[in-house]
């Protein structure tokens, strides 16, 4: 069936931006005395800046700091940024195949506007997307529903007729409050997504083809 819309995560989803936050992250615990682990990683992965401030300051130890350590991180993920960032593969693909087929297509992401912005434009994929949100413009980031509402909203489109893409649980358990049809693509391969409809390895797989209203020989 044909959605109204198709929403995309940013962050391991439709960019490869973690890379650029491990990064960052990395440089981060390592000023204050931490080594990041896999185990740090996957905790963060989804997580909106409020529950990712908790996290760093029980992870580092640093009690009352955490909205201090985001800021830090914040500026070391911008100047990350500024290399090149590749979309995730079967992203462009995808996106220009819903273009095509006059499916709406928008960004939801837990990221502020400015490394929303910059990630897109480094890419490639800037002004490909009739709407972009970002987390610092909604009262509750994800896993709320806001982000996802607001961009269904400016697209016009009716939640439950439209499909949201994610990589994480926190991104899935919110485009499901916001009662859409939930794809998981996990970034981490063992990673489950249980508020998910539907989970595939890829953005490429025939799998999100079909559940986007893409017919199965799309390439």
């Amino acid at each position: 069936m044909r959605p109204a819309a198709v929403v995309f995560d940013n962050d391991g989803l439709l960019l490869d931006t973690e890379d650029a936050w491990t990064r960052a992250e990395t440089v981060l615990f390592e000023r204050h005395g931490g080594t990041f682990t896999m185990e740090h990683k996957r905790d963060m992965i989804g997580s909106s800046h409020a529950v990712a401030a908790g996290k760093l300051e029980r992870m580092l130890g640093l009690p009352g700091e955490g909205f201090a350590l985001m800021a830090e991180l914040h500026d070391l993920v911008m100047e990350e940024a500024l290399r090149e960032v590749a979309p995730r593969p079967g992203a462009e693909a995808l996106v220009a195949a819903l273009r095509d087929a006059g499916i709406p297509v928008a960004v939801a992401s837990n990221s502020p506007r400015d490394f929303l912005d910059r990630v897109l434009a480094g890419s490639g994929m800037a002004g490909r997307f009739a709407v972009t949100v970002a987390g610092d413009e909604v009262e509750h980031p994800k896993p709320a529903p806001d982000v996802y509402l607001a961009a269904c909203r400016a697209l016009g489109a009716d939640p439950a007729a439209s499909v949201a893409l994610e990589d994480s649980p926190t991104g899935a358990a919110a485009a499901k409050a916001a009662g859409m049809t939930v794809i998981g693509v996990p970034y981490l391969p063992d990673m489950e997504i249980p508020p998910a409809d539907l989970v595939a390895g890829s953005l490429a797989d025939a799998l999100v083809r079909e559940a986007c209203g893409l017919l199965p020989s799309f390439s």
